[in-house]
């Protein structure tokens, strides 16, 4: 097949769709497929060929049309994330343009900003790409259960963007030691942008609080501190986390590893002693940050799910507390923290979860989609 493949991110730019977008090209083309990309300006790979739009106005129908018929696909897969094309409207009509199948892979289903006070016409946008796209690809059930009135559709989850590439015990101790000289502290350890979904400031508030009653912890945040696209909200809080960290006294007990390459981050997962995902709106296949911590082995404590899951199980695979509550991520640090058996069941519970998002079953499995689609 001649494959198309639409995001609005893509390396060297950070971000998890950018990622998966590249990685699932690269594994498309090494299975004999034709891959061609179209993201946004500033897009580069080695390995495949890449074209940029100049912005995700309403000249991007215009550019992306061209774009397929110069390439000649036989369909074209459209990476959707709201914020990945800057909150604009105009990507939710690819398919009526493209002039051939799109399948659309919602890796949310945010709106996008129309004006203000839009209300239910935000949310119509969406679901009218739903319909117009030959089928759909959900990356969780919740979303699964949203897109219910599509008529083809299946869940394919998304696979880590990080190779596992642990640290020996020397490269652990330095790392550890950048933090805390030659005390060895209790590190806990987050991934990904910071941003109000993801429920940082119950973390910074959870560090205060076991900091308070004694234990040496210290926080490390994994990888950059935000994406380049954003919607203003998340700058804010950003802005108010560190205010929160100074506020608390807590400058010396966090550290930001800032962007980094796939082997030092995976280096960074393997130093600390637990990660922390304490997602608002609950652990979900969606969050590529957990799905990498999976992949590493770590040690997770994560929110429960808003829907049931039952591939997460609390004690074998994931810690789970309840969301939006840093008492209750104190308590399960210090629970953990009496119990080193249990960290380690949970780690190799976490290799285990890891193999649901194996990138051979998700290839195959988005090939054999595209195939029906077809």
């Amino acid at each position: 097949m001649k494959i198309g493949l639409i995001s609005g991110e893509f390396p060297p730019m950070p971000g998890g769709v950018g990622d998966f977008t590249r990685i699932l090209a690269e594994n498309l083309q090494a299975r004999g497929h034709s891959v061609f990309v179209l993201s946004r300006a500033g897009s580069v790979s080695a390995r495949l060929p890449v074209s940029t739009v100049a912005g995700w106005g309403a000249g991007c129908l215009l550019e992306i049309r061209r774009w397929a018929r110069r390439c000649s696909v036989d369909l074209v897969n459209l990476q959707f994330q709201t914020a990945a094309y800057d909150m604009s409207p105009f990507i939710h009509f690819a398919p009526d343009v493209v002039g051939a199948p799109v399948v659309t892979t919602f890796h949310d289903l945010r709106y996008p900003y129309l004006f203000p006070k839009a209300g239910p016409i935000r949310g119509w946008f969406v679901m009218r790409l739903a319909r117009a796209s030959r089928g759909v690809i959900a990356t969780n059930r919740e979303d699964a259960l949203r897109l219910r009135p599509t008529s083809r559709r299946q869940v394919i989850p998304i696979g880590s963007s990080i190779k596992r590439s642990p640290p020996s015990a020397s490269q652990r101790a330095g790392r550890r030691a950048q933090i805390a000289g030659d005390d060895n502290p209790l590190l806990l350890g987050h991934f990904g942008f910071v941003r109000p979904i993801k429920g940082v400031d119950y973390l910074v508030e959870a560090l205060a609080r076991l900091r308070s009653c004694g234990t040496d912890a210290r926080l490390v945040f994994i990888g950059a501190r935000s994406n380049i696209v954003d919607d203003g909200a998340d700058s804010r809080y950003l802005l108010a986390l560190e205010e929160s960290i100074r506020r608390h006294g807590l400058e010396d007990a966090v550290h930001w590893t800032g962007y980094l390459s796939d082997e030092e981050a995976s280096a960074w997962f393997g130093a600390v002693d637990l990660v922390v995902l304490p997602y608002v709106d609950g652990a979900s296949f969606r969050r590529s940050s957990l799905i990498a911590a999976l992949h590493q082995g770590c040690a997770i404590i994560t929110t429960e799910p808003a829907l049931e899951e039952p591939a997460f199980a609390h004690g074998e695979n994931l810690w789970l507390t309840p969301p939006r509550s840093s008492e209750a991520i104190e308590n399960a640090v210090l629970q953990l923290l009496a119990k080193p058996q249990q960290l380690a069941a949970l780690r190799a519970g976490a290799r285990r979860l890891s193999q649901t998002f194996d990138w051979e079953r998700i290839t195959r499995d988005t090939i054999s989609f595209y195939q029906s689609c077809l």
